[in-house]
């Protein structure tokens, strides 16, 4: 395999990982090592394949996968931090107040559940905050930013999500897809992201 042609999507978890040849408990195969770069190419639940820089792929349990961060773009721009986030908070205040407003039709039968569905096609908030540190989307710049309370910093990029050609709130936004535990700015660790994966077949 053209080394190339293998972009890591994820590592594995620092304790390593077993393995299968197949989404199946019963065909157990070789471990992975601790922090091994992979490529995610399939899903079936929470069953996720993936490929080794050498070719060798796998199947193993999707959930705990690290993600990678996508590279921010470059920039001309001095490193500097990015200032003030309180006009980032105010906008991600009145994105989620709007979200709940929709909610609120819904529940108060204003809105039919087809209606809802296309009132928020698309739309997008992201904000995740513990104690002094948060991790905050903005859409308008594709990035997620970490907040350390004070200041903005990059943390990762995002993809346009999958139905921004359909229209709809936020269609011409972006949807994140990759943030993973690290530095947080602060020599801390960061929170991680994690996106829920659908159960196994048969299970609840």
């Amino acid at each position: 395999m053209n080394a190339f042609e293998f972009r890591p999507t994820h590592v594995v978890p620092a304790e390593g990982l077993p393995t299968w040849a197949g989404a199946d408990p019963s065909e157990p195969s070789a471990p992975l090592d601790p922090l091994l770069p992979v490529q995610l190419t399939d899903t079936r639940g929470d069953w996720a394949r993936v490929l080794c820089s050498n070719g060798w792929s796998a199947w193993v349990d999707g959930r705990m996968l690290v993600s990678l961060p996508h590279s921010p773009p470059a920039s001309d721009h001095p490193l500097t931090r990015t200032a003030d986030p309180r006009p980032l908070l105010a906008k991600l205040e009145r994105d989620l107040a709007e979200y709940r407003a929709r909610l609120e039709e819904l529940a108060d039968g204003r809105l039919d559940l087809e209606a809802f569905r296309n009132r928020t096609r698309g739309f997008r908030v992201g904000a995740v905050v513990d104690g002094e540190a948060a991790w905050l989307l903005d859409l308008e710049q594709g990035r997620w930013f970490y907040c350390d309370g004070a200041q903005l910093s990059t943390y990762a990029t995002v993809d346009a999500p999958p139905d921004a050609a359909e229209g709809g709130a936020g269609a011409d936004a972006a949807v994140g897809t990759a943030v993973s535990a690290g530095d947080s700015g602060d020599g801390g660790q960061a929170t991680r992201l994690v996106a829920r994966r659908p159960t196994r077949t048969g299970e609840s």
